[in-house]
């Protein structure tokens, strides 16, 4: 859940960084006693995310300022919508402008790429969660986004779940020990609600992770016989996420082998923003 002090830290950040000393170009240029309107227009089709952000940011410039937004965030919509409308004082609605614009471009852009994915696998039960490839201090904003493409979240940092990957195994089985072994006693030292997952990068890897008790295992970069085949060893004993390869070109034959989830770092990583536009008219 997208949380309001999640939101404000992002905002307050964002809006230190833009005018430290204030909007001098504004300031100079727009009367203080200046209204102004603005609605934020789609200029190409899409799906919504933040509409929280956008009334927190103008909430943080200035009281005065009323926001409107006309969608819940998950809602499509068509170039030449009307997203939100905001009213108030001409500089606030300026001061404002560029930081709302970024954060909800940036949010409906992944919720966009997120739905295509989604699209993709349905009739699979295939659930496309997120990873954590996102923008740094943006984490919680672009997770949402993800759920309001109709996404998953993966674990939200490296303090709430158990993710083993090969490196680490690497050096946990350096002196001799077997991988079933390393699992099975990290398993005894984790609280009950923990959940621990492992990567393999080969078939017969699956077996002796299995043995560990491990809630999921991932299969990462594996053919698509692989991933059949990974799926039927596996046989219910743990959820099975593939990863590595996912885009929108092999997403849809990665979900028909049977798989439960699939991470795909693109939907953070790589995203690009929606057009959106927010025209000002100044009184």
């Amino acid at each position: 859940m997208l949380t309001d002090t999640a939101i404000e830290a992002v905002v307050f950040a964002a809006l230190e960084e833009d005018a430290p000393w204030g909007d001098v170009t504004s300031e100079l240029f727009v009367p203080a006693d200046a209204t102004a309107t603005a609605e934020l227009n789609a200029r190409e089709p899409g799906v919504f995310s933040g509409g929280a952000v956008i009334v927190a940011t103008f909430a943080a410039v200035s009281a005065n300022v009323t926001v409107e937004v006309m969608l819940e965030d998950g809602d499509r919509f068509e170039a030449g919508d009307v997203i939100a409308v905001i009213s108030g004082p001409a500089r606030a609605v300026l001061r404002g402008e560029r930081i709302a614009l970024n954060l909800v471009q940036r949010m409906s852009g992944i919720a966009t790429l997120t739905a295509q994915f989604v699209a993709l696998v349905a009739g699979t039960k295939a659930h496309v969660v997120d990873t954590r490839k996102t923008t740094p201090g943006l984490r919680a904003l672009e997770r949402h986004a993800v759920r309001s493409g109709g996404g998953y979240n993966h674990r939200f940092s490296l303090s709430d779940a158990v993710l083993a990957k090969d490196n680490h195994l690497a050096v946990l089985t350096a002196g001799g020990a077997s991988v079933t072994d390393v699992i099975l006693s990290a398993r005894a030292q984790l609280g009950h609600t923990t959940h621990l997952e492992v990567e393999v990068d080969r078939l017969e890897q699956i077996e002796p992770v299995l043995a560990g008790g491990v809630d999921t295992i991932m299969l990462d970069n594996f053919s698509l016989d692989d991933l059949r085949a990974g799926v039927a060893q596996v046989a219910g004993r743990a959820l099975v996420e593939a990863s590595g390869g996912v885009n929108l070109a092999t997403v849809a034959d990665i979900a028909a082998t049977g798989v439960d989830l699939i991470s795909v770092g693109a939907l953070t990583h790589s995203v690009r923003a929606l057009d959106l536009g927010l025209d000002v008219r100044v009184r």
